[in-house]
């Protein structure tokens, strides 16, 4: 490896750094009780050293922001080998359940957290976010098409069914079905995106006993 390589390579090993120990204070902390000083100390730099990498804290905020999108767009993109439209939702509710239950930490910055919402506007647009909405859009404008669905707004529709899922996960990672045994908790998210699409959508779908 050449210098020039060598010297790229620890400039991204840095820059990974500075954004796994962000994520670590802010779901310590909380992101307004983290500063840039903060994860200075943590990774034992200068603070100087961090603003060679990101304009500010809401920069370094926004890209793991940014980040979680895309690994869930790469799992969205894994269903589109699958032909059925009402299948295809199926897996998509499968996927993005298991996106948040396996990365609570991007998922707390991509839904829940307040924080990117900043960068957003100040950019005035939200294309990552988009992407992924309208993946889902689309797929349920298909299952309107083939009459798999009852006839509504495609918006409202979308809107709905991703709150549905949104609100299972943000229960679980949050820890509040502790109702249930641990070990029980796949399941009954399995069975209760079939619930919604068994009873929501004309019984399309079998529910699973």
């Amino acid at each position: 490896m050449g210098i020039k390589e060598r010297k790229e390579l620890e400039k991204q090993e840095m820059r990974r750094l500075i954004l796994d120990t962000a994520m670590k204070l802010f779901l310590e902390k909380g992101l307004e009780n983290v500063t840039i000083r903060h994860i200075a100390e943590k990774i034992e730099y200068s603070p100087a050293t961090i603003y060679l990498y990101f304009k500010d804290k809401d920069d370094i905020i926004y890209t793991l922001h940014r980040e979680g999108f895309e690994q869930l767009y790469k799992l969205q993109q894994t269903t589109l080998s699958i032909r059925d439209p009402l299948e295809r939702l199926r897996k998509q509710g499968e996927v993005y359940v298991s996106f948040a239950m396996e990365n609570p930490e991007y998922y707390d910055l991509m839904f829940i957290m307040r924080g990117p919402v900043k960068k957003i506007k100040e950019m005035k647009e939200w294309d990552i976010g988009f992407r992924s909405f309208e993946f889902l859009r689309q797929n349920i404008k298909e299952c309107m098409e083939a009459g798999l669905f009852p006839e509504a707004n495609i918006d409202i529709a979308t809107f709905s069914l991703w709150s549905y899922a949104h609100g299972i996960v943000s229960l679980i990672i949050r820890d509040r079905c502790t109702m249930f045994p641990e070990d029980k908790i796949r399941n009954i998210v399995d069975e209760a995106l079939d619930f919604m699409l068994g009873t929501m959508f004309d019984n399309k779908v079998e529910i699973k006993s």
